[in-house]
């Protein structure tokens, strides 16, 4: 696979030349694009979770390799970073850096509303667009559903007004699960953000076949099952297989089986080092598995 790890160090060694602002500078290697299915608007398959990551205050120490995991996400061709008032500082954090490097036509900016009341959210909403500097947000949530149904009255406003593009909800627990799928089919929102991983598969059961057949784009959050993945195979030698669909990691293992469910729009695992956004990159280039092989995939990470 030295075409692959070529690609992947192209992307690296394009971060240390993005030291200064110059996007001209970017890989041929590219990650994969799918469509959002409201629009047709095409983003990178493998984005960026800022939870806890991004949470970092006002520390330019802190900030400073957070910077290198923005340039590696843009330089592969990826532009989706997820944030929510519940994280903390990371809102404004991404909107600083963003700025500072001048990457606000460049990026897929997404954030939530997680509060209660009608004017509670649109204040809430108004001051995350602020910290992340977005005169229009490309797609505001509504987090674990929170008073989900006033607040999704004032979004459809918004996006009639232009203050936002599209519209979204999200959860992080399977009993929500039915819910999710009840909204969907009863409301018109453009994404939905659920917990999606190779080994809490409830999603795929109904939610995310729903989703797909109603058009609504699917992010998925805890890819990783809160690292209970790494810890299941740290030691563990990644099988020899994995190379046929262009798999170099454990990391890109987890997130290739995501990818390859065509209802998975973009997966958005999270980090703060510039080494695993590089190493998450690489499961959005070269193949993806199918479904013989997302099965073969399942039986042998419960075989270890």
């Amino acid at each position: 696979m030295t075409t692959r790890r070529k690609a992947l160090e192209q992307i690296a060694v394009g971060c240390t030349a993005l030291a200064m602002p110059n996007w001209s500078l970017s890989s041929t290697n590219q990650i994969m694009k799918r469509p959002i299915p409201s629009s047709g608007e095409k983003i990178g398959i493998v984005g960026l979770g800022t939870w806890q990551t991004f949470d970092v205050g006002s520390s330019s120490t802190a900030r400073e390799p957070l910077k290198d995991v923005l340039k590696a996400l843009i330089n592969a061709g990826g532009n989706v970073v997820d944030s929510s008032p519940m994280y903390g500082s990371s809102e404004k954090v991404v909107g600083d850096l963003s700025s500072e490097l001048r990457l606000e036509n460049k990026l897929f900016y997404a954030t939530k509303v997680w509060t209660t009341g009608k004017q509670s959210g649109i204040n809430q909403m108004k001051s995350s667009m602020q910290k992340m500097r977005c005169e229009t947000m490309d797609l505001m949530q509504i987090h674990n559903l929170q008073d989900w149904k006033t607040h999704l009255n004032t979004l459809y406003d918004w996006k009639e007004r232009g203050i936002v593009r599209y519209i979204g909800i999200t959860h992080y627990v399977d009993s929500a699960h039915d819910e999710l799928e009840r909204i969907i089919k009863s409301e018109n929102i453009d994404f939905v953000q659920v917990n999606y991983s190779i080994n809490n598969r409830n999603a795929e059961q109904r939610l995310l076949p729903t989703a797909k057949d109603k058009g609504v784009a699917v992010l998925t959050n805890r890819p990783y099952s809160g690292g209970s993945l790494f810890r299941k195979t740290k030691g563990i030698k990644l099988p020899e297989w994995a190379l046929e669909f262009q798999c170099e990691s454990w990391g890109q293992f987890f997130l290739k089986y995501l990818l390859g469910n065509p209802a998975v729009t973009c997966v958005i695992p999270g980090t703060s080092k510039e080494r695993h956004m590089i190493d998450n990159l690489g499961a959005g280039i070269g193949g993806l598995p199918d479904e013989v092989m997302r099965n073969r995939m399942v039986k042998h990470l419960q075989s270890l």
